[in-house]
Parts: C-alpha cells; sequence; structure tokens
C-alpha cells in the first residue's frame, strides 16, 4: 500500500518522535500484513516507543507474529497486545530488550502466553513455581526450552519495573537452583543404581549461592558425597561423580537449543586437581589443614541447593565455624587485598576502563570490600552472616561498621551497576561484563534504564559516577578500614588539636607536617578500638619517628601497617600491651625503604617485634629454617609453589633479621643499643646465609620433585663460595656457589649431566622470576674457567681440572667454600678434594705470593668505580673489606697446613686464629676486625636505608643521616662519621701494607 506523501511524512515524524532510529524501515515493518491493521494505532506505538529499543521491538514482534500457526493464532496474539496493557508491556519489553529472547520466541511462538499471567503469585515467583514450570522436562533439549520460558517471564518483570533489581537477581538464583534440580532428576533417571548408591549434595557457591545470580553467569558449585545406606565409600564416591558430572553436561553443553549456563566446579577444594565429590569429613579435613583464605571467603556464600538437601545442610554446618574463624589467620587482610589487586592487574589493559565487574570502581569492588568486612566482624556479629551482598551491607550499617551515608551510596551504586549488568547481558544472553563501545547498544541501555533525555550521554555520566562512588568507598572500607563514628567521642576524650599536632610534629623533626597530619587523622578519627589504642600510642610514637633519622617515613609506614592489620585482634593487643612491640615497630619502620618494604610484603610479621625480651627477632637456625621451608615444599602443588613458599619464608626471616639489627643499632628506652658491633654484624651474617642455604635446600627438593619424582639421576650437592660459604652475606648479597654432581649407579655420564644441568637452570630461573619477594640471585662465576666452563661438574672433573689447571686465585677462592644443600656426602667428598689445595702441606711459593699480590693491585686500580672515593669505599678502598680479607686469606694458604685454627671459612675466626697463633699482633688482629667489622656495617646500613646494595656511603643527607644514626651518631654527626670511618680504614692499610705487601 502506497502512502500520500504528507501522510507518510507525518507517520515518518511519529516515529521518530516516539524513540524509532530507522523510521523507514519501521514503517515498512507497520506496513507489513500482519500488522497493517493496527499500523496507526497510538496505543502500539506508545507501547513500543517506552521500550528499550522500538526498532528491535517491532522486528521482533513481526517476527512472532510471522511464526505464528495461522491467522487465528496471529489475531489472538495481536488483540491481546492491544486490548491487555500487562502483556503488551511485558512482551514488547522484552522484545526491545533482548535479540535473543526475541528470538526464542520466534522458535517456540505459544511460549508468549507465558507472559499473559498477571496475578500476585506471578509477581515474586519462588523454587516451587519454577520447578512446576520446568516438570514437563524429559530431556535436555526440553530443559532448554523451559528454562528460557521461565527466563522470559524474569525478564518481564525486570525489564517493566515490576521487580527491583535484588529481586530479579534473587529469582534468577532460584530458577538455577530449581534447573540445577531437574538436572540431576535427569542424571540419576538415567543411572537410577548410581542414585541409589550415593547421597549427593549440590551446594551453590558464588552469585547462586548468595541469591544474587546474572542472567548469564557460570553457576559454582560444590558436590559432596556420601555412601547411601550400607554401600561401599569408594563405589559410593564413583557413583556420585559419575551423576555430578552428567548433571553438569546436561547444563552447559549446547544443544540445538543452545545450553543454559557452565556448572563451574572449580571452587572446590584443590580446584580442578582435586576429585569432583568429596565426602564432608573429607572437605572438612582440607579446610581445616589446607584451605586459603580465598576459599574461605568463598564459602560465605555456600547454600545447599539440591540432591541431598540435609548433606547439604550437614555440609554447610560443619564448615559455617571456619568461615568465622578466618579472620584470624595470618596475612588474611593482605589476603584478601592482594587477591582484589591481583584480579585488576590481569585485566586486560584495553577493557580496564569497560570493566563492569572487575575493574576499578566495579561490582567487585563492592562485593570485596563487604565481604572483607563481614569476615572481620562477622565473627562476634552473627546478624553479618548473610550471603547477598546487600543484605550484608544493610546489616554492616545496621551494627555501625560501616556509615549511613556510604551505605546508601554504596547501595545505589551497586544497584544501578546491577541493573546495567543485566541489561547488557540480557541483549543477547551472552557472559559479559564489559560496557558496549558502539553508540546504538548505549542507548538501547540508557533507555532500558530510564534515560530516555540525551541516553547515551545520561549513561555513561551515571556510570562513572557510581564507579567512581564505589572506587573512593572500596578504597575507604577495604585499605583504610576506618569505620565511620556511630556516636560522639567519649566526654573529656584527650585529642591532638590541629594546630598542637602541626606545631609538635615541625618541633620534631617532621618534613612535611602537611602530610603527617593527613595522617595522624587517618590512624586517629573514629570510635573504634583500633583508633582508641593509635590515639594513646600517637604522642608516644611521634617520639620514636622523631629519634630516627626519617621521621615522616616513620609515620606513613605506621600508617600503612597499621591500614594492614588494624582489624586483626592479635595487632591491636601487640601495640596496647606490650610495651616492646610498639616501639621495636616504631625503629623498623622509620630506620630506611628495607625493612619496611619487607614488612609491607607481609604485615603480619610485625607480630615479630612483640616478644618483649627480643626472642621474636633472635635468628633461627638452619636447621628449623630448613624443616619449615622443606615442609612448605612437600605441601605445595609444584615447583613454582614450592618455591614461591620459600620465597616467603626467606622475604619473612629477612625482615626478622633486619628488625633485630636494627633494633640492636638503635636501641630502645629498656635496653641500650648492642656496644658489640662485631656481634651485629656476625648475626646479620649468619642469619642471612643459613636463609640463604635454607632456600636453596628448598628450591633443590621443589625442582627435583617435579622433574623427577624423590630422585634424581645424579646426586647432587651445592658448595657456597666468597661471602655465603664464609657465613658473611649481607642483605643485598649474590649466593655465590659451585655445583657439584655425580652420577648414581647405572645411569650414564650425559643423562646424569643433563639432568644436573636441568636443575641449575630451574632453580636459577625460579629464585630469581619476578615476585613480591625479593630475588635470590646464584653466582657461579668462581668455578674452573669462570663464565666459559660448565656450570655443573662432576667430582672427577673438578679433581681433574684442579690437578691440572687451577690458577692461585681458584685456590685461593676455594678458602671460602662450605657444603649448604643437597647431598651432603657428595659435599664432603669435594671438601676432602680441595683441602690440599686451600690449605698447601708446604705453604706458598713465592711465586704464587707475588701473583696474589698482582692480582690485588690489579683489582684496586680496575674495579673500583670511576669518579667513587676511594678512601669512602667499603669493599675496594684503602682499609676496607678487600684489603682485610685477602690479608687474613694470604695467612691462611700460607699456614693452615700447620694452624688448624686457620681452616675455616670465616674472616673474623681466621683473624683471630692468627693472633692466637702469634702470625699477626694483638694490636694488628684489633687494627682489622674494627675496620671489617665498620666496612661491614656500612654495607648492611646503606641497604637498610635506601633499599639497595652499595658500597659507598649515600650522598643524600636524609639518607646519610640514617646511615649515621644505624651506625650510633646523632643528628649533625654525619661529618664526624664519616672522618672515624676515614681514621678507622687509613689505619688498617698501614697495617695491611705491612703484612700483605711485606714480609710475611
Amino acid at each position: 500500500m502506497t502512502s500520500a506523501p504528507g501522510r507518510r511524512s507525518s507517520i515518518f515524524t511519529r516515529l521518530l518522535r516516539h524513540g524509532f532510529t530507522d523510521p523507514s524501515a519501521a514503517e515498512r515493518l507497520l506496513d507489513s500484513p500482519g500488522l497493517a491493521t493496527v499500523r496507526n494505532d497510538p496505543v502500539l506505538l506508545d507501547a513500543l516507543g517506552g521500550t528499550a529499543d522500538p526498532d528491535l521491538a517491532l522486528h521482533g514482534l513481526v517476527r512472532l507474529l510471522e511464526a505464528q500457526d495461522g491467522a487465528t493464532d496471529r489475531q489472538e496474539l495481536l488483540d491481546t497486545v492491544i486490548a491487555a496493557k500487562p502483556l503488551r508491556d511485558r512482551l514488547l519489553g522484552v522484545l526491545g530488550a533482548s535479540e535473543a529472547l526475541a528470538e526464542h520466541l520466534a522458535r517456540h511462538p505459544r511460549d508468549w502466553q507465558a507472559l499473559v499471567t498477571y496475578e500476585p503469585r506471578d509477581l515474586h515467583p519462588g523454587v516451587e513455581e519454577f520447578e512446576r514450570g520446568l516438570a514437563d522436562a524429559a530431556d535436555p533439549v526440553a530443559l532448554r526450552v523451559s528454562y528460557r520460558r521461565c527466563l522470559l517471564s524474569i525478564a518481564a518483570r525486570d525489564v517493566c519495573g515490576t521487580v527491583e533489581v535484588s529481586q530479579t537477581a534473587a529469582e534468577l538464583a532460584d530458577l538455577a537452583t530449581a534447573t540445577l534440580r531437574a538436572a540431576l532428576a535427569l542424571a540419576e533417571a538415567d543411572a537410577p543404581e548410581d542414585a541409589a548408591t550415593c547421597r549427593l549434595a549440590v551446594i551453590a557457591m558464588g552469585k547462586c549461592g548468595g541469591h544474587e545470580l546474572n542472567y548469564v553467569s557460570d553457576v559454582d558449585v560444590i558436590f559432596v558425597g556420601e555412601a547411601a545406606g550400607d554401600a561401599d565409600e569408594d563405589k559410593a564416591l564413583r557413583a556420585a561423580t559419575r551423576l555430578a558430572s552428567h548433571m553438569m553436561r546436561i547444563c552447559s553443553e549446547t544443544t540445538v537449543e543452545g545450553s543454559i549456563w557452565p556448572v563451574d566446579a572449580n571452587l572446590r577444594p584443590e580446584g580442578r586437581n582435586g576429585p569432583l565429590v568429596r565426602t564432608l569429613a573429607s572437605h572438612l579435613a582440607y579446610y581445616q589443614r589446607w584451605a586459603k583464605t580465598w576459599e574461605f571467603q568463598a564459602l560465605l556464600k555456600a547454600r545447599p541447593v539440591a540432591g541431598d538437601l540435609a548433606l547439604g545442610e550437614e555440609y554447610t554446618a560443619a564448615l559455617r565455624p571456619l568461615v568465622w574463624q578466618a579472620a584470624e589467620r595470618e596475612n588474611f587482610v593482605a589476603d584478601v587485598q592482594e587477591m582484589r589487586r591481583r584480579v585488576v592487574a590481569n585485566i586486560p589493559a584495553a577493557e580496564v576502563d569497560r570493566q563492569l565487574k572487575l575493574g576499578p570502581g566495579g561490582l567487585r569492588d563492592v562485593e570485596f570490600a563487604v565481604q572483607l568486612l563481614q569476615l572481620v566482624h562477622g565473627r562476634a556479629d552473627a546478624s553479618l552472616r548473610s550471603g547477598t551482598t546487600l543484605d550484608a551491607l544493610k546489616a554492616l550499617a545496621a551494627g555501625g561498621y560501616v556509615g549511613r551515608a556510604d551505605t546508601a551510596q554504596l547501595d545505589e551504586a551497586y544497584r544501578f551497576l546491577r541493573s546495567l549488568e543485566h541489561r547488557i547481558q540480557l541483549h543477547r544472553l551472552r557472559r559479559t561484563h564489559l560496557v558496549p563501545e558502539d553508540e546504538a547498544d548505549l542507548r538501547r541501555l540508557g533507555r532500558s534504564l530510564g534515560l530516555r533525555t540525551d541516553p547515551v550521554a545520561e549513561l555513561t555520566r551515571e556510570w562513572r559516577r557510581h564507579a567512581t562512588v564505589v572506587r573512593r568507598l572500596h578504597e575507604k572500607l577495604f585499605y583504610r578500614p576506618l569505620l565511620d563514628a556511630v556516636a560522639a567521642l567519649a566526654p573529656g576524650e584527650a585529642r591532638l588539636s590541629a594546630e598542637a599536632a602541626r606545631e609538635r610534629m615541625v618541633a620534631l623533626g617532621y618534613a612535611d607536617p602537611a602530610a603527617a597530619l593527613r595522617h595522624l587523622e587517618a590512624l586517629a578519627s573514629g570510635v573504634t578500638r583500633k583508633a582508641a589504642i593509635q590515639r594513646t600510642l600517637l604522642p608516644v610514637l611521634l617520639g620514636w619517628f622523631a629519634d630516627s633519622a626519617d621521621p615522616d617515613a616513620g609515620l606513613l609506614n605506621f600508617r600503612k601497617v597499621s591500614d594492614a592489620l588494624g582489624k586483626t585482634p592479635w595487632y591491636l593487643r601487640l601495640l596496647r600491651d606490650e610495651g616492646a612491640a610498639a616501639e621495636n615497630l616504631a625503629r623498623v619502620l622509620s630506620a630506611g625503604r628495607l625493612a619496611p618494604d619487607l614488612l609491607m610484603r607481609a604485615p603480619e610479621a610485625v607480630a615479630l617485634l612483640g616478644d618483649g625480651d627480643g626472642g621474636g627477632l633472635a635468628p633461627r637456625s638452619r636447621a628449623s629454617l630448613e624443616q619449615e621451608v622443606l615442609a612448605a615444599v612437600r605441601r605445595a602443588d609444584n615447583a613454582v609453589q614450592g618455591v614461591t613458599a620459600a620465597r616467603g619464608v626467606r622475604r619473612r626471616e629477612l625482615f626478622r633479621t633486619a628488625a633485630a639489627d636494627i633494633v640492636g643499632s638503635y636501641g630502645t628506652e629498656s635496653q641500650p643499643a648492642e656496644a658489640d658491633q662485631g656481634a651485629l654484624v656476625d648475626l646479620v651474617g649468619g642469619a642471612v646465609s643459613d636463609l640463604t642455604a635454607a632456600t636453596l635446600a628448598g628450591t633443590l627438593r621443589a625442582v627435583v620433585r617435579e622433574g623427577w619424582g624423590d630422585t634424581l639421576p645424579t646426586r647432587f650437592t651445592v658448595i657456597g663460595m666468597g661471602r655465603f660459604g664464609g657465613h658473611e652475606l649481607g642483605y643485598g648479597s649474590d649466593a655465590d656457589v659451585l655445583f657439584v654432581h655425580e652420577p648414581r649407579e647405572g645411569v650414564s655420564e650425559r643423562e646424569a649431566s643433563e639432568a644436573a644441568n636441568k636443575v641449575v637452570a630451574e632453580m636459577r630461573r625460579l629464585l630469581q622470576a619476578p615476585s613480591a619477594d625479593p630475588p635470590l640471585l646464584i653466582d657461579a662465576d668462581l668455578r674452573p674457567e669462570g663464565k666459559s666452563g660448565p656450570l655443573v661438574r662432576t667430582l672427577g672433573s673438578y679433581e681433574a681440572y684442579y690437578r691440572r689447571w687451577a690458577l692461585v686465585w681458584e685456590r685461593h677462592a676455594l678458602l671460602r667454600a662450605e657444603p649448604v644443600a643437597g647431598d651432603e656426602e657428595l659435599g664432603r667428598g669435594f671438601m676432602e678434594l680441595i683441602d690440599p689445595l686451600r690449605y698447601p702441606p708446604g705453604g706458598l711459593a713465592e711465586d704464587a705470593v707475588r701473583e696474589i699480590r698482582r692480582l690485588k693491585a690489579r683489582m684496586e686500580s680496575e674495579r673500583l668505580p670511576r669518579g667513587a672515593d676511594p678512601k669512602l669505599h667499603a669493599k675496594l678502598g684503602p682499609g676496607g673489606l678487600s684489603d682485610v680479607e685477602w690479608t687474613v686469606q694470604l695467612l691462611q694458604l700460607r699456614h693452615a697446613a700447620h694452624v688448624p685454627g686457620l681452616r675455616t671459612t670465616r674472616t673474623r675466626e681466621a683473624l683471630a686464629a692468627a693472633r692466637e697463633a702469634g702470625l699477626v699482633s694483638e694490636e694488628d688482629a684489633e687494627i682489622l676486625d674494627e675496620a671489617w667489622v665498620l666496612a661491614t656495617r656500612v654495607r648492611n646500613a646503606v641497604m637498610l636505608v635506601r633499599g639497595r646494595a652499595g658500597d659507598t656511603f649515600p650522598t643524600v643527607p636524609r639518607e646519610l643521616a640514617a646511615v649515621g644514626r644505624y651506625l650510633g651518631y646523632g643528628p649533625g654527626h654525619a661529618g664526624d662519621m664519616l672522618d672515624a670511618y676515614r681514621r678507622t680504614a687509613r689505619r688498617a692499610r698501614g697495617v695491611v701494607e705491612e703484612l700483605f705487601y711485606g714480609g710475611l
């Protein structure tokens, strides 16, 4: 039919006014035979104009009409659409919002009648109603059709605004529950013997368990199985596993009607690597011994939904107490926070700004913040133990854990973001959390949310506004959980006024009082126990921070630690009840970068500072460290996890050592600084060396276990060299080593060598891999032939090389050799091999002595960094470490064969033995010892202060002052420190000139 130009123009204009973006196409559709009789009906045009996408709704309506069986059915549908407003709004609302459901209606044209009913009970269906809707499904294909029919009714109520978003999410979860039950019934009908053999409970997790499901989402589950009656347990578990697997396939597999949704069981113990079905006792044992923090967080939402519901209730009752004990675990808050950071870090860069769920300011930010507060406070407050995010947020507000204003903003933002997520997924029923970029998609989404003036701009503005609110409140609640005040401060409670605080901090030497004030406000505001304890401590802490070279850093670091641990009960008790803990913490946090950096990576290590007698900071023995590391490796699933655990132990013990060193150097109010500087040097050198040896032992075990099981084809040992072998490692030292192997019986030399080289390569890779833990660099350059030689040799190869080719410097280097990890017998064999080389029976020939002196002189001239002041270089400068060590080692090479005390890898022990033997005068020995200890302390101080290794004094005044404070010099005395170093080094150089370059 051809319309008059004027009439056509009028219809075109009306269609534009009703929100059609392609009026010409819409006019053609209205002219189709099915709609010809109502093309000008204002009721129809108004209803289409009220949808999210009028063009899409009209297209879907025409397809639906064309799909009807005959003229009678088409007229029935058309009459109902025109006459019945509830049906009209529901049907056209769905057609305008969901291309996927329009497709379903076109394939199943009678399903529109599911939207006709409009009774009170139809407004809020639950599991029972959905089970009735799925009852006729006799196979997986029919189940999909019935599922979409039920989904159609949920979507209709959603897009029409009949229910709000949380009710829609609850209905989707109830439909999922009914679907899981139907799928399990189909699986049981296919395998009645399996069904009779076992009891199987399906536990919903994630959003399904929390009663807040999306339109398209994985349905997370955990399966619990038990034997039915007297059935054999193993047989019952196999039967339960078959049923569970079949149920998952029924829901997940794609058929001619598509799929329903994936059923994901990866939240189960051990994830993909664990059995699909476990008994209740097995679940309980796993969570009691092995579960990680995130697994308890996931259990917040656990809910029995299908199968043996009595068994499901037993499961939740057994595990619920463990959930509420999770906050007492070590590193709990940091674990939850780190998991959230990892989620954000893993989002592809191109998607971060469009990620509605995982990105900053997204849904997950709200959920993580709420769950963290639940786990912290839910231990004592049962009202917080809801698995539904908005219900839990409401309970947190009612309990005063989150401020009312913050709650209202979070609630509004979460509802908006969930509504947007629903509308995005509803369009094509695809699992996505990305806000689209296409303008037409954005327009449809905006209109679906009631934004009609300028849908695209309004949607973008509202989304960004809510995301900004979420991000701000997430930071506040999740990283700095200081709760808003819910009552006035107690009368007479002392508080430092802003002006008084500023004046005090200026007087105490804070360089940035404005920043310090902000930290103080964050630490002291609120009515929590944490804030109250910190208000009491802060005046004292400020003084302790001021007794350092960098009080600003001390206060900032304290705020960081407090933010991380402030809600942990033991942390509050530590600060309040153990005076040494607060002072030790203040000293450690203001002494430089290294210790705070180590602490921030695992804040729970602050507990080491709390032992009043200092026992918590006492270095652990190599045996106990190795025992812990090897146990962690045994528990790990693979080498990466094992070495990660070993590196975690190393990080914690490095902090323990650094803290003991700092506290011993600074002293406390109850205990003066350690007078014996050599004792502090020995403490650090021994502790770091033992820790390095334990780390290597654990790494070796992890690599061998993953590649070869319990036994490597060749015996393998690691020999410590240099400072490592001498028990003199510093905080930033590499591990100098040699690798020795010996093929096992029946193993070829080639196979053994390949295995040994693979072990070395993997150890080096794993220990240097990027991580939150400091890397451990392995240096094997002291091996025969240096960098040109093979990394690993057999004992026979070492013997042949040293017998024929050993140079003086190689024999010299062997003075520090000591087995540190691996096969002990092989290590002893290596020592027996090299002893005659490093302790030559006839001493050194004069040409060898000259060669050593020549090497030393060349090293001094070639290796000293350009521009460095030789007199202040702690390693290579006159009177530095190199001078003292080469002097002592020359004594060892010449006299150890007949002076047993010289047969040690430790510099100070060898120097003491030389003095005892009369090889060095007591005065000269004291001068050399003092210089060596001071140079070592300088290197340790530089690492503690700057966070990176260095052999010279810093040039930045504040860093130089911090080194001075560590060495016992007060403010303004950095010059005295440098003069004292030069004086000590000069005296030592005089002794070296006499003993090393003189007669000796």
